[in-house]
């Protein structure tokens, strides 16, 4: 017995010493380098995470983030103490007392863990080597991965124990560690759980974030609430074991519900198309400050904060009634396509062309009330082919900065941005050509012809109004023929005018024309972008001024808070007088009260003074509305992807499809105080009484002025309706009433 004893002895004391040596030898090879250069102190004492850059909307909330991982720092202030409680009585109880590992603990694992099989016993690294993995990571080496990587960690540890205060190793780990969802740091963790900053946690959503570090899929509040709230209230029970809760503080904590408030910037933006159009912008801003001797700054990692122009309120007011208007014509459009030749024909040309599979799954697609439904792969793609889309765009037509941006239904799902596609305008154009033909000394009474006409050297070419009207003997006065949209008499103006100075007011605006002259370009033809619109009728709102570009961002910081951009200059041109955007104004108000867009007023009743145009583009294949007072310029586009996809009569007009969105937002503004100060202040406090319209008697006095007017002419110049025709006095009676028949009847679309 004593022989085996004697062996056994020997034989335990040659494998410990071996395994010492063994170990010696490991720990000099990690320590010199064999597996990997080891950090300095040096370069310890001045690690510097990472930091996501943030978007602010105009109020100061965060709208959105750029960062390659997903973190923003914070200071020691900003650390709720029982958040370190939390994390010390959890992760390293033993954190004040050891210099970066603990030998106690790994003796607990190699006996409990090992040894005993206990899980529950805990790990062996100390917070600050668990600092090390978040900070380096771990490497492969084969069989030795494991033991290779813990001494590097023990190593590294002792000497960040050595140029690191307990306190900064504590804030460094807070602002580095995962908690999932490719969150880092207990601040962006903060705001992802609960939407609120990591200074005002309480207890026991401390405890919560905490509880996320052992397993951050697992024990995720939103993915398993059940994982999550038991681990909470096992926080809490360590917490109060290490005397950082009393007895009746840890039964009332654990009695509270798990209440989390849930937000991902990256699956529901408030703000997406605007956030990504901006990073673009903010790019180039930082580009343009490195010759003036800053250093170059990382838009992803140098943890900037963007403030922009975006009013966050009026973003989601026109979020809201994108959704209301299109979930409820979507479902009228689909009516009208189910049985169509269109569908048929595109499942005939998908199915036997591509050779798709009939099987229908669960498909993860976007929809207005989030409902997933089974289909097949043509289900799918008809699905978006047939999608009403919708972009909205406001402004401030002063100085150009940009109010709401909303381009498209849902940014995660349909990127691409709708605010910047070019589609035929229709007779949204029509303003601007009314603008030309006004700068080339016609007046708002001037009168204009509304008979058919077919123009022989342009094809053949016979437009007609929108309900198809027309008259040989009635004249329509300028004024009227823009409030209401007229065709015919916009030609009339067209030719009148020429195509020239029609071309050159254009451009003015920004406008790019056809090189040949195309007399369509008058009713609409030609392809802009709502962008492009907005701020063209900016110039109308702006006394004829004209932004050099809309604006996005007010200023940029540094992590620090210092300015590093300023934006103070808002550029823009005269390129109209005052007088005729005074002019176009005037009469687009009649278009709001009276004409084209006057269900603002007996649909949404809206009281505020606005000034606006529908269009409507050929075979209802795009819907327009664009409206405006001095605070704000509103543009609304709705259709489909293809033009081939529309509805077949007027639901796809301008004023039934795209203008009850503009009638949401703004009964929202007007309901609410504050925003209806901002915007709608009025025209008043531009427009003085001499500068109000002078040349047609209608904007003074009313419907008696355009009548004096009327018979004015007829007496004073003698000359018949219908443009050479000599007449006798009850001829030209009768054309009078023909005229206020024709000039009264409801042209609305």
């Amino acid at each position: 017995m004593k022989r085996v004893l004697k062996f056994l002895f020997k034989a335990s004391l040659i494998i410990l010493l071996t395994g010492a040596i063994a170990f010696s030898i490991l720990f000099g090879a990690v320590y010199i380098g064999v597996f990997g250069a080891l950090p300095t102190t040096e370069e310890l004492s001045t690690i510097d995470n990472e930091e996501a850059s943030l978007v602010m909307a105009s109020n100061g909330s965060i709208i959105g983030k750029y960062f390659a991982e997903n973190r923003t720092n914070v200071s020691w202030d900003d650390i709720p103490e029982q958040l370190i409680n939390a994390l010390v009585a959890t992760e390293d109880k033993r954190f004040y007392l050891h210099e970066g590992y603990d030998s106690r603990s790994y003796l607990r694992v190699f006996f409990k863990t090992i040894l005993l099989g206990d899980k529950n016993s805990g790990g062996g690294s100390t917070l600050t080597q668990q600092l090390i993995k978040n900070l380096y990571g771990r490497n492969h080496h084969s069989y030795l991965s494991m033991p290779v990587n813990k001494i590097k960690e023990a190593i590294i540890a002792t000497r960040m124990e050595d140029v690191l205060t307990k306190q900064q190793i504590l804030l460094l780990y807070l602002n580095s560690v995962p908690f999932g969802e490719n969150v880092y740091g207990v601040e962006a963790a903060s705001m992802r759980f609960y939407g609120k900053h990591c200074k005002q946690l309480n207890t026991q959503e401390a405890a919560v974030l905490v509880g996320i570090l052992k397993a951050n899929t697992y024990y995720n509040p939103r993915l398993y609430p059940k994982n999550a709230l038991k681990r909470r209230n096992h926080v809490l029970v360590l917490m109060h074991n290490e005397g950082y809760l009393s007895e009746n503080e840890l039964t009332r904590l654990k009695n509270i519900p798990l209440n989390i408030s849930y937000s991902n910037y990256q699956k529901e933006p408030p703000a997406g198309y605007f956030v990504y159009q901006l990073k673009n912008r903010v790019k180039k801003i930082l580009e343009e400050l490195a010759p003036e001797g800053y250093s170059d700054y990382d838009i992803e990692k140098d943890g900037l904060k963007i403030y922009t122009t975006l009013d966050i309120n009026l973003q989601k007011d026109a979020q809201k009634a994108a959704k209301k208007q299109l979930s409820k014509m979507q479902i009228k459009l689909d009516n009208e396509l189910k049985n169509s030749s269109l569908k048929k024909v595109y499942y005939k040309e998908m199915t036997s062309k591509n050779h798709l599979s009939n099987e229908k799954i669960s498909r993860d697609v976007f929809t207005w009330d989030n409902k997933s439904s089974n289909m097949t792969i043509t289900d799918s793609l008809w699905h978006y082919y047939s999608m009403l889309n919708a972009a909205v765009l406001a402004t401030e037509p002063e100085s150009g900065k940009v109010l709401a941006w909303v381009g498209g239904n849902n940014y995660r799902y349909l990127p691409f941005d709708l605010i910047l596609t070019k589609r035929q305008i229709a007779s949204t154009i029509k303003p601007l050509i009314y603008a030309a033909a006004l700068n080339d000394n016609m007046t708002p009474c001037d009168y204009l012809g509304n008979e058919l006409v077919e123009y022989k050297e342009y094809g053949g070419w016979t437009p007609q109004n929108y309900d198809n009207s027309s008259s040989n003997d009635t004249l329509i006065s300028l004024w009227y023929s823009l409030a209401n949209s007229l065709n015919l008499p916009t030609m009339d103006l067209y030719f009148k005018t020429g195509y020239d100075e029609i071309s050159d007011m254009l451009e003015r605006f920004d406008i790019n024309t056809p090189l040949i002259e195309t007399p369509s370009i008058a009713l609409g033809s030609i392809d802009v972008s709502l962008y492009e619109i907005v701020k063209a009728y900016g110039v109308f709102a702006n006394n004829g001024n004209l932004s050099s570009d809309l604006i996005m961002v007010e200023k940029i910081t540094d992590s620090k808070g210092d300015i590093i951009y300023e934006n103070k200059n808002y550029t823009s041109k005269k390129i109209i007088n005052e007088n005729l955007s005074d002019q176009i104004t005037h009469i687009l108000k009649h278009a709001v009260n009276e004409g084209t867009g006057k269900t603002i007023r007996t649909r949404f009743g809206i009281d505020a003074e606005l000034a606006g145009k529908t269009g409507t583009a050929q075979n209802y294949s795009n819907a327009w509305f664009v409206s405006y007072t001095p605070e704000i310029v509103l543009g609304i586009w709705v259709g489909a992807m293809t033009p081939e996809v529309h509805f077949r009569g007027g639901l796809g007009s301008g004023s039934v499809l795209a203008l009850p969105i503009a009638g949401n937002i703004f009964a929202d503004i007007q309901s609410n105080a504050a925003m209806s100060r901002t915007y709608f202040k009025g025209f008043d406090h531009i427009y003085t009484k001499e500068e109000i319209i002078s040349c047609d008697p209608f904007f003074e006095k009313g419907l008696s002025g355009v009548i004096n007017r009327f018979t004015n002419n007829l007496k004073e110049e003698n000359t018949p309706i219908d443009r050479g025709k000599k007449d006798d006095g009850d001829k030209n009676k009768s054309r009078f009433r023909k005229f206020f028949d024709n000039l009264f009847k409801d042209k609305d679309k």
